[in-house]
C-alpha cells in the first residue's frame, strides 16, 4: 500500500512568524466573540431562569403586581425558588452545560466548520438549539417543582384516613403515592427522589420536564463530542503522526481561509480536550438516568414505589402469608403508562392526589401495603445502647479508617450519638447502622423524630427484649 500524500489543513497555522498587526486585531475580536458567547448564554439561562420562576409563581398565585401611577412593581411573597440556585447541584450543572456549549461554539466557528458555509450555519444553529433545549427543560424541571400536597390535607371521605399515614410535619395525611421529602420539608405529590442538580424533588408536575433533560443532555453532549474530536483532529493532523497511514479524510471543504483567528494552540487543545472529558463523562451518567427513568415511566412507577414493590415480595415471601401484591398503578399497556407522565401541553394528567388503578385494585392498595410494611419494621428492628459518642460527622476520622471509608453514599443525615441513649435500627451495613433514637416524652408530643446513620461500632446489642418499650414508642414512630 502506497504512502498517503501529506495533507495541507487549512485550519492550521504553519507559518512560524511572529503575529502582526492584522493578526493581534484577529485575535482581539476572537477575544470578543468568546465574550459574546459567554454572554448570550448568561443572559439566556438568567431569562429562563426568571421565566419559569414567574410562571411557577403565577401558578400557584405566589405573587401580587401593585400598579402606580409612576411604574409597576412586582412583590415577590416567596424568594426561595430563586435561592435553588444557590446550592452545589445546580452550580456544577449549569458549569458543565456552560464549558460544553462555549467551547462546542468556538471550536465549530474558529476552528472546524466556519459560519460563512451552509453545513457550518447548520452545525452552529444546532448547537444553540442544544442549549436552549437543555436549559429549558432544566428549569422547569427546577422551578416548576414537583408539586406539593396542600398542608393539613385530608381526604373527603373521613373513613379513609384508617389507610393513610399521617405527616406530623406538614400537620396532613400523605396522600396516595405522596412521600414527605426531608430537603424540601413537604409532602410531594407522587414523589420520585429527591435530586441534588436541580435541587428540588423530580414528582408529578415536572416528571417529564426532568425526563426530557435526561434525554437531551446526552443527545447534546454527543454532538458536542464530535466537533471536539473532529477539531482536534483536522488542527493537530499535520503536527502529529496518528499511525494512520491508510485514513484519508478531506477537511478542506470545511475552510476557506488559510489562517484562522487564533491558532490551536496548546491552550485551546487543553481546554477542547477536558470539554471532551465532561461532555463524555455527561453522556454515560445523564444517558444512564434517562434508561432508569423510562423504565419505571413505562410500568407507571417512581423509583420509591419500585422499591416498595420489591419489599412487598420478600414480607410475603419472609411471612408466607400467600396473599398477592398487584401493583395498582400499572395500567397494563406502556403507552397508556406512558401517557401518564407526557403529554403535548406539558402538563401531566391528573391532580396529583386521585389515580387510575388496574382491575381488583383501588386508591389505596399501595398505602395499605405501606402500612404493612411499617409495621414489620416495627416489628423486625432491633433496640441497640449507645456506648460510644458520635458527633454526627458524614467521614468521621476517629471512628477507623474503614469506617471513614464505608461512609453510605446517600444524603439521608447522620445523628448524633452520647453514651446511653437508646437506638432501634432498622437496617445496616457492614459498619453503619440506620435507626430511630429513643426521645422523651415532651419531645415525642412535639412531634421530634430523629432518625438517620450512625457508625456500628458506637453501639451494641441489648440483649434484653424490650417489647412494651417499642409498643410505647409505636404511636411516636407512626408517622
Amino acid at each position: 500500500m502506497e504512502d498517503s500524500m501529506p495533507v495541507s489543513l487549512p485550519g492550521v497555522c504553519n507559518s512560524s512568524r511572529p503575529l502582526g498587526k492584522t493578526a493581534y486585531t484577529n485575535f482581539c475580536l476572537s477575544g470578543k466573540l468568546a465574550k459574546i458567547i459567554y454572554f448570550c448564554f448568561v443572559l439566556i439561562s438568567t431569562y429562563l431562569a426568571l421565566t419559569f420562576w414567574r410562571k411557577k409563581k403565577h401558578t400557584q398565585n405566589t405573587f401580587k403586581m401593585t400598579m402606580s401611577s409612576s411604574s409597576s412593581l412586582i412583590k415577590f411573597e416567596n424568594l426561595q425558588e430563586l435561592k435553588r440556585l444557590c446550592h452545589w447541584g445546580p452550580i456544577i450543572a449549569l458549569t458543565v452545560i456552560a464549558i460544553c456549549s462555549a467551547m462546542a461554539i468556538l471550536d465549530s466557528v474558529l476552528w472546524y466548520w466556519p459560519l460563512d458555509t451552509t453545513g457550518g450555519s447548520i452545525n452552529f444553529i444546532m448547537l444553540i438549539n442544544w442549549t436552549v433545549l437543555i436549559l429549558y427543560n432544566y428549569f422547569n424541571a427546577m422551578f416548576v417543582g414537583p408539586g406539593f400536597i396542600p398542608l393539613e390535607w385530608k381526604p373527603d371521605d373521613i373513613q379513609d384516613t384508617m389507610y393513610l399515614q399521617f405527616c406530623r410535619v406538614c400537620q396532613g395525611y400523605k396522600a396516595p403515592r405522596s412521600h414527605h421529602c426531608r430537603k424540601c420539608n413537604r409532602c410531594v405529590m407522587k414523589m420520585d427522589h429527591h435530586c441534588p442538580w436541580i435541587n428540588n424533588c423530580c414528582g408529578h408536575q415536572n416528571h417529564a420536564y426532568f425526563t426530557y433533560f435526561l434525554l437531551l443532555a446526552p443527545l447534546g453532549c454527543i454532538h458536542a463530542s464530535i466537533v471536539f474530536i473532529m477539531t482536534m483532529y483536522s488542527q493537530l493532523y499535520d503536527k502529529v503522526s496518528f499511525g494512520w497511514s491508510s485514513v484519508k479524510i478531506d477537511m478542506s471543504a470545511l475552510k476557506k481561509d488559510q489562517r484562522p483567528i487564533i491558532p490551536f494552540g496548546l491552550s485551546a487543545f487543553a481546554a477542547t480536550l477536558f470539554a471532551l472529558g465532561l461532555a463524555l463523562g455527561t453522556t454515560i451518567a445523564v444517558g444512564m438516568l434517562f434508561f432508569i427513568q423510562m423504565k419505571v415511566i413505562l410500568r407507571n412507577k417512581t423509583s420509591i414505589e419500585a422499591w416498595i414493590e420489591e419489599k412487598a415480595k420478600d414480607r410475603i415471601q419472609y411471612y408466607q402469608t400467600g396473599e398477592e401484591f398487584i401493583f395498582p398503578y400499572d395500567l397494563n399497556s406502556k403507552w397508556e403508562n406512558f401517557k401518564q407522565v407526557f403529554s403535548w401541553s406539558g402538563t401531566p394528567e391528573g391532580d396529583g392526589i386521585h389515580w387510575p388503578v388496574r382491575d381488583k385494585c383501588h386508591q389505596h392498595t399501595l398505602t395499605i401495603e405501606q402500612l404493612k410494611q411499617k409495621a414489620d419494621k416495627r416489628v423486625r428492628s432491633i433496640q441497640y445502647r449507645v456506648i460510644e459518642d458520635y458527633n454526627g460527622a458524614y467521614c468521621p476520622l476517629n471512628k477507623g479508617l474503614k469506617t471513614f471509608f464505608t461512609t453510605p453514599c446517600t444524603e439521608e443525615p447522620r445523628i448524633k450519638l452520647r453514651k446511653g441513649e437508646t437506638i432501634f435500627a432498622t437496617r445496616g451495613l457492614k459498619r453503619w447502622m440506620y435507626g430511630d433514637k429513643v426521645l422523651d416524652e415532651e419531645q415525642i408530643k412535639a412531634g421530634v423524630r430523629i432518625r438517620g446513620w450512625f457508625p456500628r461500632r458506637c453501639v451494641e446489642k441489648c440483649l434484653y427484649d424490650k417489647a412494651s418499650d417499642l409498643l410505647a414508642n409505636e404511636e411516636k414512630k407512626d408517622r
